[in-house]
């Protein structure tokens, strides 16, 4: 089947798409490209006019201020500087570009702890909706003033499939300045091919050669691959396209028109807990298991007990998230902890029936209980 075919059978149940606009679309060195936001604003509103709901994901933040400092300085400060100047330009363009279409934005700034904290991020979404509701276009960008790792998130490519997740988008638009996935990096081979449609997304993504990441924007192939991956784990479609295409929106929401790469979705969505330990949380630690403990959760749908555990890494706490590596020390899986480091030191290779006497006290039999246990190949 070809991308037409299986469009015209995923599209037909969208009803809310979260649409991602790179840095490397929306400005140069000269700054803010103020005839293409106009141009996507068209385009955005003649879907929200369709009847869907959309959420934008915007970059351009720290390009923009770059440009209005006449600095371009690559130190953390001098991003951050960079992201609180442009900011305001950026919303500036979008409102200006929205507001001669009758349409309201409204803007987000997130950092990693809004979408990785429970709380935050069901405030998050809750706000999202409200503003869906009062036909208001949310505008969501990383919080770059503040954020230090998650500055280098691959611009915003990330935040975005974990927005599309949060709200339960059905597709996700990554546009970006290139046609689509190649099979290699234009820039080093001339035979480099668009990829117009990927079924598995597991198999197919592994062997992608990734291009690096432009003079403008921080993310390159790698992180939208890396985010189509998630989304399509979480059962959303993605269609990674041409930006500067004209009505490559409105081309990436038609059945009959082909564009970009299609990315299908896994066939079974994986569960939104589950999708939220792997892809939201980030380790603080680890825990190297040995092979019948790691071949038991892998293939037998099990606990960790801690006789199974042969080396702890990092100082967590108890309900931290931790990596959980073979004894071949790749990381397989990822968990929720019910000890801290310190009380899981003691109890490595040890019976769960001994818990009590080597700590005084026993909050559970599993160092890792299989609810909170998610392999990074699953599905369920």
């Amino acid at each position: 089947m070809s991308q037409l075919d299986y469009k015209t059978l995923l599209l037909a149940p969208v009803r809310r798409i979260v649409i991602k606009v790179g840095s490397a679309v929306l400005s140069n060195r000269d700054g803010l490209r103020v005839g293409v936001i106009d141009h996507l604003a068209d385009q955005i509103e003649a879907v929200l006019g369709r009847g869907h709901e959309v959420v934008l994901v915007t970059s351009g933040a720290i390009a923009a201020g770059r440009a209005r400092l006449g600095r371009h300085g690559a130190s953390m400060a001098e991003r951050q500087a960079a992201a609180a100047t442009g900011q305001i330009e950026l919303m500036r363009q979008w409102a200006k570009a929205f507001e001669v279409r009758g349409r309201t934005i409204a803007q987000l700034l997130l950092t990693h702890q809004d979408v990785a904290e429970r709380p935050r991020r069901l405030n998050a979404v809750h706000t999202i909706r409200a503003l869906m509701a009062a036909n208001a276009l949310p505008v969501v960008n990383e919080n770059d003033t503040v954020a230090v790792e998650e500055i280098r998130m691959g611009d915003n490519d990330v935040l975005s499939s974990l927005v599309a997740d949060m709200i339960q988008a059905e597709l996700l638009i990554i546009l970006s300045d290139v046609e689509g996935v190649l099979t290699g990096d234009p820039r080093k081979r001339a035979d480099a091919r668009l990829i117009p449609l990927i079924t598995d997304p597991e198999a197919e993504m592994r062997g992608l050669v990734a291009e690096s990441a432009g003079p403008l924007g921080s993310g390159g192939m790698a992180t939208k691959l890396q985010a189509a991956r998630q989304a399509a784990r979480a059962g959303i479609s993605v269609i990674i396209a041409p930006g500067c295409e004209p009505d490559a929106i409105v081309a990436a929401t038609d059945p009959v028109r082909e564009i970009g790469t299609l990315v299908m979705p896994a066939p079974k969505r994986m569960r939104s807990r589950k999708h939220w330990i792997a892809f939201a949380l980030r380790p603080v630690g680890a825990l190297a298991l040995d092979r019948g403990a790691a071949e038991a959760l892998r293939n037998r749908g099990r606990s960790l007990l801690a006789s199974g555990v042969r080396e702890v890494r990092g100082n967590f706490r108890s309900g931290d998230c931790v990596s959980l590596l073979d004894d071949d020390d790749v990381e397989f899986g990822r968990g929720l902890v019910n000890y801290p480091a310190a009380d899981v030191l003691r109890l490595k290779g040890k019976q769960s029936a001994d818990i009590v006497q080597v700590l005084g006290y026993k909050l559970a039999d599993e160092i890792v209980h299989r609810d909170n246990f998610v392999l990074l190949n699953e599905t369920a």
